[in-house]
């Protein structure tokens, strides 16, 4: 079957590899440490707070001045202290759980800025060298992002792969060359797109890069319930896997849905049954047809439900 823009439909089989596997979903991995244990004052200002080189974000507390946003500090993360951009204030704490927030050590000085721009520099340096190694060595992996630690003696190197790989022997080219501690850390396709950003088909930067950093899973039911196409080019994003907007619009499908009648739904009305044909959501519209070939469209308002039973309220205008 092909559709109006020409583009032939496939099988669900074939778009299920499309699909997310919430176990490779290696960003929603927690990125702080050194959390509260204590419990936060009321007038405790929490920030929410963006790792300066990925878009990773989370939770912060800081007892001392007001934080403007895009201020520089100073945080504990999982792989160690490292410098984080402020975003801006939490408006809302009610429900804040403390073993969510980190405790902010310091405003980042000069020092450390500098410091983090010479950084930049070697980082670009180690990948060139390191993108060479697993050249050489023939390792099936992509070298996504490198990263120095500002205070400790440790470079992270973030990679993609199909399936697991052997670097031990790269491991030790790393460390011959830079004479610091070495972690390679495998990451999954979503998190290269989050981390490199780039545009989308719809001539935006990438939702996970520039609306929000949290990986969800998204399900081809989620394509279904949109009256989606079920083709690769329509519903799967540069990344390969099943667009992240997918996600961030299945909520509001979900709440219209339940106020219109479903495909197929068959209404009694002005003495004759009529078969829901068609449901445009966005629009709030909804197409009914008889044996008869009549049809009419009417607005979601002109429906409701009693007893189970979906009929009309109202005469609408014949189409």
């Amino acid at each position: 079957m092909t559709d109006s823009d020409g583009y032939e439909d496939i099988q669900e089989d074939d778009v299920s590899s499309l699909e997310d596997n919430p176990h490779d979903l290696l960003g929603e991995e927690s990125v702080i440490t050194g959390i509260l244990s204590e419990a936060l004052s009321q007038d405790t200002p929490i920030y929410r707070l963006r790792l300066v080189y990925s878009r990773e974000s989370f939770h912060a507390a800081w007892d001392g001045k007001m934080l403007e946003p895009g201020a520089v500090v100073l945080v504990p993360t999982r792989y160690g202290r490292d410098l984080a951009k402020v975003i801006g204030v939490i408006q809302k704490k009610a429900g804040q759980n403390p073993s969510n927030i980190a405790r902010i050590e310091k405003i980042a000085t000069s020092q450390d800025l500098s410091r983090a721009a010479l950084n930049v520099q070697l980082e670009q340096e180690a990948f060139d060298i390191c993108k060479e190694r697993i050249e050489a060595r023939k390792l099936e992996m992509k070298l996504v992002l490198v990263h120095y630690l500002l205070e400790e003696p440790k470079i992270l190197f973030f990679f993609t792969a199909e399936s697991r790989v052997d670097f031990r022997e790269l491991v030790k080219d790393l460390v011959a060359v830079f004479k610091s501690r070495i972690e390679l850390r495998q990451i999954g396709v979503r998190d290269e797109a989050r981390e490199i950003g780039g545009l989308g088909v719809c001539g935006r930067g990438y939702c996970c890069h520039t609306v929000s950093d949290k990986l969800k899973p998204v399900s081809i039911k989620m394509a279904k319930d949109q009256n989606l196409s079920l083709n690769t080019m329509k519903i799967s994003g540069p990344c390969g896997r099943l667009l992240c907007c997918l996600a961030y619009e299945h909520l509001f499908y979900g709440e219209q849905r339940r106020l219109i009648p479903s495909e197929g739904t068959k209404i009694s009305w002005d003495n004759s049954l009529w078969k829901v044909a068609e449901v445009n959501v966005v629009m709030g519209k909804v197409k009914l047809s008889t044996e008869d070939g009549r049809t009419v469209q009417l607005p979601v308002s002109a429906f409701q439900k009693t007893e189970g039973r979906w009929s009309v309220r109202q005469a609408p205008c014949q189409q």
